[in-house]
């Protein structure tokens, strides 16, 4: 979302989301279902694969 310069607060209205599930899941304190992932990445233009190596990525650095 930082790359394209979007907010929580747009990706929540995006997806009906209440703003803080969307910083649940962006600090991954909380995970959304693999449904509600690939609806992310459909709206973000992106593959959902490249959600999921972006977080696993960012863990291990």
């Amino acid at each position: 979302m930082d790359k394209q310069g979007k907010t929580r607060k747009w990706l929540a209205g995006q997806l009906g989301k209440n703003e803080a599930t969307i910083s649940r899941w962006c600090s991954n304190t909380s995970q959304p279902s693999l449904e509600m992932l690939m609806k992310i990445a459909a709206i973000l233009g992106i593959s959902s694969k490249d959600l999921i190596n972006n977080g696993i990525n960012n863990e291990t650095k």
